[in-house]
């Protein structure tokens, strides 16, 4: 079986993509971690990215194409959090990482309503976690976020983890087990800060959920979307037949192109001025 640091790199060769011409990207630093920041116009437009990886491997580069996707509908720039991985940093050092990237963008002046929030798999995981944990700190809400198949069971309790078992090209639950496993370190898995389908979502932004219907993960996201429907947030959710997790990672994909697209525009039309001047 293959190291961390092996499955890291095989994580980022298989889904690092080049960025598209118009869109400079640059070092920095959000939140006390090292962060990519991708920029297309000089607007005031912010899109806070987490990304994927089960908390254990990915990074900011890896899913910058998506990010890069995303900003094409924004005036103005995404930046994406190094956060901190496990085994080495288990829960909850990556929520604390995203915690504070959040404030220090509110702490630097930009604007909530100008600010919408992203992320696949465990990133989407730990956006919610941050709207939530924000919330209860009383800070400003984003105009809206943008969830690709949320990891936010760590239990492994839905549905979904026995009946597409086998039909998932990507995992068993074997796998996700191990995953969040060294990321929860023997923390509670049902906590509503490592869980969210667990947590009260009152107060939180529009959102926007996408899964396929083909991933383990399923009911992750169906789940997530009724109870943020419960707890009266406006929620959309997107479930696109025969696609795997996260197949927004796929750029020779029409499904995937097609999902960015409608993602993209719920986000600007949640900023206000819908796309005028953002295309």
């Amino acid at each position: 079986m293959p190291g961390i640091a092996e499955r890291r790199e095989q994580f980022a060769a298989m889904f690092t993509r080049p960025l598209p011409a118009g869109v400079d990207s640059s070092a920095t630093t959000l939140g006390g971690r090292p962060a990519l920041e991708l920029r297309r116009t000089a607007g005031e437009d912010v899109l806070l990215y987490l990304h994927g990886g089960g908390f254990v491997v990915g990074s900011p580069r890896v899913t910058a194409h998506v990010t890069a996707a995303l900003l094409r509908h924004l005036d103005g720039r995404a930046v994406s959090p190094d956060y901190r991985l496990a085994p080495e940093h288990p829960f909850p050092a990556a929520p604390d990482d995203c915690l504070a990237a959040y404030r220090e963008l509110l702490d630097s002046g930009v604007d909530p309503r100008r600010l919408v929030v992203a992320g696949d798999s465990a990133g989407a995981a730990l956006a919610v976690v941050t709207l939530t944990r924000a919330r209860d700190a009383g800070l400003p809400m984003p105009a809206a976020a943008v969830l690709f198949s949320p990891a936010v069971d760590l239990t492994l309790s839905g549905a979904s983890m026995r009946s597409k078992d086998g039909v998932d090209p990507f995992f068993a639950p074997a796998d996700l087990a191990w995953l969040f496993e060294r990321y929860l370190a023997g923390a509670d898995g049902a906590a509503p800060e490592a869980s969210p389908v667990f947590a009260d979502l009152t107060g939180l932004p529009p959102l926007l959920i996408q899964a396929g219907s083909s991933e383990l993960l399923l009911d992750d996201a169906v789940r997530l979307a009724g109870r943020a429907g419960a707890d009266e947030v406006a929620v959309t959710l997107e479930v696109v037949p025969r696609q795997p997790h996260v197949f927004q990672l796929d750029d020779r994909s029409a499904e995937a192109a097609a999902a960015l697209e409608r993602a993209g525009r719920f986000l600007a039309t949640r900023l206000g001025g819908g796309e005028q001047n953002r295309s």
